[in-house]
């Protein structure tokens, strides 16, 4: 038996099931009864709204990420942590890696530990078939879950994001609309977040009427965080007749590998060859020029994220998506 399994027999939302057991004011006596008639027949034992029935619980959230070396995550757990503790919560964090047995295994070491709540930080965690979140939705039937920057639609699952799509489709049609129109594109995840950049990026440039835009998109394999690399990797499809005056980026580390690239044939950045990356991460000012990035709002995102967090805790009803507009933000690699 499950806080969901309750609703479900009580015909109630988790919501106001998270009100009966924390004791709120705001629930009917006559809904209560049902619910903790329902509480009573089945000897349901709180685990994450243990707090209303006067149990102990370790004011702690587990927080899940994938690689604590990757810029993003990095900063985001950072500015979790803070919103947290500011919050009276503390944290548990485990890296997860992108193996999909590794991170349930770290779910339900994290649920373990009588966490109030998880968060799962990276649109890595959702997959693209059922069987791929069905870990998720376990989990959510005992603590609420919350996703920074990926979406999924399921009772106690909760998600903040930032509209990638429409961002990145904005973006592209900056470089457009500035008449470069043979650019190329680099990305490096399939992820949630990076499918939604990569259909932004072809919807603008369908938009536009550009032809044959699908030769200019390419998949880096290796380590982003390999700069060199990256810069190996443009000159390879360069040396394939794959010309390019602009190139967008689904992350900040392939646009610098670019503009590397760039550095090495003497092509005159912005002038020549305009770049844009994404996420508007510290890299963005530590070249030369700097660099033109998306700014996804992650700061923004991670404080909605514990305020919708503290908000189901304590029964309300909170939003179950809460998504923003990222911000192109024009440094020294655009002339536009």
């Amino acid at each position: 038996m499950t806080i969901y399994d309750i609703s479900k027999k009580a015909g109630v939302s988790i919501a106001t099931v998270s009100r009966v057991l924390n004791g709120s004011d705001k629930v009917r006596p006559s809904t209560r009864k049902k619910v903790m008639d329902i509480i009573e027949k089945y000897d349901y034992t709180p685990n994450a709204f243990a707090r209303g029935m006067g149990l102990h619980s370790l004011q702690t959230i587990g927080i899940l990420c994938a690689d604590s070396s990757d810029l993003f995550l990095a900063k985001a757990v950072y500015y979790l942590e803070q919103e947290l503790q500011a919050n009276g919560y503390e944290s548990l964090l485990c890296c997860t890696g992108y193996n999909l047995d590794i991170k349930q295994s770290y779910l339900n070491l994290i649920l373990s530990k009588k966490v109030d709540g998880i968060i799962l930080v990276g649109s890595n965690f959702i997959g693209t078939s059922e069987e791929e979140n069905q870990y998720i939705k376990d989990v959510s039937t005992q603590v609420p879950i919350m996703l920074l920057n990926a979406s999924f639609d399921y009772p106690n699952v909760y998600s903040t994001l930032c509209d990638d799509y429409t961002t990145m489709f904005e973006a592209t049609s900056s470089m457009l609309n500035a008449g470069i129109e043979d650019i190329l594109y680099l990305y490096n995840s399939n992820s949630y977040s990076g499918a939604k950049k990569l259909s932004g990026f072809k919807a603008a440039m369908e938009a536009h009427h550009i032809p044959d835009y699908e030769k200019r998109i390419h998949f880096f394999k290796g380590d982003p965080q390999q700069m060199d690399d990256i810069a190996d990797f443009v000159e390879r499809l360069a040396k394939r007749n794959i010309t390019f005056h602009g190139v967008i980026a689904s992350e900040d580390p392939l646009a610098i590998g670019a503009m590397k690239y760039a550095q090495r044939k003497g092509i005159d950045v912005p002038n020549d060859l305009s770049i844009i990356g994404y996420n508007n991460s510290m890299l963005t000012t530590c070249c030369t020029p700097e660099l033109t990035s998306v700014d996804n709002r992650l700061e923004t995102q991670t404080h909605q994220l514990v305020q919708t967090l503290l908000g189901v805790l304590s029964g309300e009803e909170m939003p179950k998506k809460s998504i923003f507009s990222g911000k192109l933000i024009k440094r020294g690699t655009t002339l536009f």
